[in-house]
C-alpha cells in the first residue's frame, strides 16, 4: 500500500533498483480510494515503461499482455465490431457542461471521443450538457465549440443540446411514475441525508416513497407548472435504499429551479439531474460507446437502471482515467479562483491549462493531439510529467516554426575594425528542418546587440561564450574577439562591449580551419526593431499543487516576466498568431490578441531545452 507521504509517480518515471542487472519501474494505481503499487522487473535496457506512451504501446489493465497500439477502448470496439454488437456502428459523443472553459483534461476526452469515431469510420456528437441553468452561459457554449474546432475536430450536423430533449425526458419521467418506479418526495436536502445513510449500512425509505401513482403524476405536473418554490419537491427514482452505492439510493431525477435557461429561456422551471439526463441523451442520440472519465464509474449503475426500466436503446458506458499533470491544477473551481482572484489575467492566460490559454501561449493543436495519444488510455489514475507535453510541443514547433534572431536582454557590441557607414547582409536559413522554407537576408553593421548572458568578464571553466580576449562566432556572420568593455561609471554595469572582427570569416567559418566553440546570436543595432516579449513559466513551483493544503501558496512569483527585446526586421512584420523559434532562446508566438504588424508582442511558448527528450536519451544509454 502507498504510504501517506508518497507521491504518485509521473508517467514514465524511472526508479532505480539496487540490483545492478535489473531496472525497476513502478506506477501507482488509484481506484475507489485504494492505492496499489505495481512493481515490474524487466531486463535492463529494454526501455520498458508501465504506460509506454512514447512508443504508442499501452497497458490494458484487463489482460496479462499489452497489445501494441490497442488500448482497452480500442479493444472493446474491436470486439464489438467482430461480434456485430452495434451493426458495425461507432457513435461517440463529447458532452461538456457549458459552465466553464475547456482545459487540457477535456482535450484528452475530445481527442479520444472524436478520434475513436474518426478511426472507426463513425461519428462523434458535440452535445452541450445544459441541465443546470444557474451556472451555464452562452459565452461558454461559444468558447467550447470554438476550442473543439481549433483542436481539429468537426461534428458536422451532430451538434446538440441536452435541453433539446427536455420534453422527451419529461415524458420518460411520467412513464417511470406510471410504472411505480418514481415518486415525488418532499424531504429537504438535509433531511434526505439522514434517510439516505452511509454506504456501510442501509438507508431508510422516504415517507413519500409509496405515494399513489395518480398523486405522483399530479404533483409532478404541478411542479412543471411552477406551483412550488425551489427545493420544496423533487422527483426520485424508486431504486434500492440498501445499495452500497449511494447513487442507487433513490436518485433525484428532477428538481425545481426557477431560473432562466440560456437555450430554452423561461420554458421550464424543473430541470433533470445529470444522472437522469445523461443516459437519456445518449440513448436518444443512438450513442454506441459512452466514453467518460473514471469518476463516473459509480454513476454507471443508475445509468443502466434508468435505461433498463424504460426499455430503450442502451449504450455501453466505458470509463477511463482522467489526465493529471505535474505543476498544474485542473479543478474548474480552482481555475475559477485563479481568474477571479486575479492571479492570472483571464481564462486565456498562457499560464493556465485551458485550451484558450494553451492556444495563446503558442501551443499547436497537433502537439496536443499527439500528447493525448502518447499518454494513452488506462483504467487507473496516474500523474503525467508536464515535460512530456512540453516535448510534444517542441517536437511539432521544431518542424514548422521559422527561425529568427532576437536579443531579450540587449547590450551593445561595437566592432572596432568595421567601417562606421558600412553595412551588408548575411544569408540565414529559415528552418533547417524544412528545406522548402528557404533563406532570408539579415542586415549587419558596425554596432550590434547581443544578449548580456552571452558575455562574462571573469568566466568559469567550460564557458564558451564571449569574454575578454576570447573569440566567438556571430551566428551566420563571422568571428569576433573581445578587446575591451565600457562600463557605467555610477553603477558599474557594462554598457558596451568592443570587439575585432575577422573579415575573412564571413559566413562563420575560419579560413585557417581554427576551431571556435562558442556561437552567439545578435541583431543589427541600426536595423533592429523593438518588441514586447512575455516570458511565461510554470504557474506553480511544486509538482503536485493539488496535494498541498493551500495550492495558492505555491504560485510561482516568476511565472511571467515582460522584457523589451531587440529583434531582426523579419520579426517586426510577424503576423498575429504565427509561431517562431528565436535561435538559441526558445519558441515564441506572436500574440493574436495584442500583437500588431510593426508592433509585435511575443509570448514564450517554451525554452529550447527539452528535459523529457534528454531523460529518454539517458534511459536509452543505460
Amino acid at each position: 500500500m502507498q504510504g501517506r507521504g508518497e507521491r504518485v509517480p509521473r508517467v514514465g518515471c524511472r526508479v532505480e533498483s539496487s540490483i545492478p542487472v535489473l531496472t525497476r519501474r513502478a506506477t501507482i494505481v488509484r481506484s475507489f480510494g485504494a492505492l496499489f503499487r505495481l512493481k515490474l522487473f524487466v531486463p535492463h535496457g529494454t526501455g520498458y515503461d508501465i504506460l509506454r506512451g512514447l512508443n504508442g504501446v499501452y497497458e490494458n489493465m484487463n489482460t496479462e499482455k499489452a497489445t501494441p497500439g490497442r488500448h482497452f477502448i480500442r479493444q472493446i470496439i474491436d470486439e464489438d465490431n467482430r461480434t456485430g454488437k452495434w451493426g458495425g456502428r461507432v457513435v461517440t459523443r463529447f458532452p461538456p457542461e457549458p459552465n466553464g472553459y475547456l482545459h487540457i483534461g477535456h482535450a484528452k476526452s475530445v481527442c479520444l471521443n472524436f478520434g475513436m469515431a474518426r478511426e472507426y469510420g463513425g461519428v462523434c456528437h458535440l452535445r452541450m450538457d445544459d441541465t443546470n441553468p444557474v451556472k451555464e452561459e452562452m459565452e461558454y457554449i461559444e468558447a467550447i465549440t470554438e476550442d473543439v474546432r481549433w483542436l481539429g475536430f468537426d461534428w458536422g450536423e451532430h451538434f446538440y443540446y441536452a435541453s433539446d430533449y427536455f420534453e422527451q425526458m419529461y415524458e420518460y419521467a411520467v412513464e417511470l411514475i406510471k410504472q411505480g418506479k418514481a415518486y415525488v418526495c418532499a424531504l429537504s436536502s438535509e433531511e434526505w441525508k439522514e434517510y439516505r445513510g452511509v454506504p456501510e449500512r442501509p438507508g431508510r425509505e422516504s415517507p413519500h416513497r409509496n405515494r399513489p401513482v395518480d398523486e405522483n403524476l399530479d404533483l409532478f405536473a404541478r411542479m412543471r407548472a411552477g406551483e412550488f418554490p425551489n427545493g420544496s419537491l423533487v422527483l426520485r427514482a424508486k431504486m434500492d435504499m440498501a445499495s452500497p452505492n449511494l447513487h442507487m439510493r433513490d436518485l433525484v431525477l428532477y428538481r425545481i429551479l426557477h431560473a432562466r435557461h440560456p437555450h430554452t429561456g423561461d420554458l421550464w422551471c424543473i430541470y433533470p439531474t445529470y444522472d437522469y439526463a445523461h443516459c437519456l441523451e445518449d440513448s436518444i442520440e443512438g450513442i454506441t460507446h459512452s466514453i467518460c472519465t473514471l469518476e463516473f464509474e459509480v454513476h454507471r449503475p443508475p445509468y443502466d437502471w434508468i435505461l433498463d426500466q424504460l426499455g430503450i436503446h442502451h449504450p455501453q458506458q466505458i470509463e477511463f482515467a482522467r489526465l493529471n499533470l505535474t505543476y498544474t491544477v485542473m479543478s474548474k473551481r480552482k481555475l475559477l479562483e485563479l481568474v477571479k482572484e486575479k492571479h492570472v489575467q483571464g481564462w486565456d492566460d498562457p499560464r493556465l491549462p485551458t485550451v484558450r490559454g494553451l492556444r495563446r501561449r503558442g501551443v499547436t493543436p497537433a502537439s496536443i493531439r499527439n500528447f493525448c495519444e502518447r499518454v494513452g488510455v488506462t483504467k487507473y489514475d496516474s500523474l503525467t510529467d508536464v515535460a512530456l507535453l512540453e516535448h510534444c510541443i517542441r517536437e511539432d514547433l521544431n518542424k514548422q516554426a521559422p527561425r529568427a534572431l532576437a536579443v531579450l536582454n540587449p547590450v551593445k557590441l561595437v566592432i572596432e575594425n568595421y567601417p562606421e557607414d558600412a553595412e551588408e547582409n548575411f544569408e540565414a536559413v529559415n528552418n533547417p528542418e524544412d528545406p522548402s522554407a528557404g533563406t532570408r537576408k539579415i542586415p549587419f553593421c558596425r554596432e550590434l546587440y547581443i544578449d548580456r548572458d552571452d558575455f562574462m568578464e571573469d568566466p568559469p571553466p567550460k564557458y564558451f561564450r564571449l569574454a575578454p580576449g576570447r573569440e566567438v562566432r556571430l551566428r551566420y556572420a563571422g568571428l569576433v574577439t573581445c578587446t575591451d568593455v565600457a562600463k557605467d561609471a555610477a553603477t558599474g554595469e557594462i554598457r558596451e562591449i568592443r570587439c575585432r572582427w575577422d573579415p575573412d570569416s564571413r559566413g562563420g567559418a575560419a579560413p585557417d580551419g581554427r576551431k571556435v566553440k562558442g556561437t552567439i546570436h545578435w541583431v543589427s543595432a541600426r536595423h533592429a526593431g523593438d518588441a514586447e516579449v512575455r516570458l511565461y513559466d510554470r504557474l506553480f513551483t511544486v509538482e503536485e499543487p493539488d496535494a498541498e493544503a493551500d495550492y495558492r501558496a505555491h504560485l510561482n512569483p516568476d511565472s511571467l516576466k515582460t522584457v523589451a527585446a531587440k529583434v531582426e526586421p523579419a520579426l517586426m512584420e510577424a503576423g498575429p498568431g504565427t509561431h517562431w523559434q528565436f535561435e538559441r532562446v526558445g519558441y515564441f508566438y506572436a500574440d493574436h490578441v495584442d500583437s500588431r504588424a510593426g508592433s509585435p508582442v511575443f509570448n514564450r511558448t517554451l525554452p529550447l531545452r527539452d528535459s523529457w527528450a534528454k531523460s529518454r536519451e539517458r534511459s536509452a544509454e543505460r
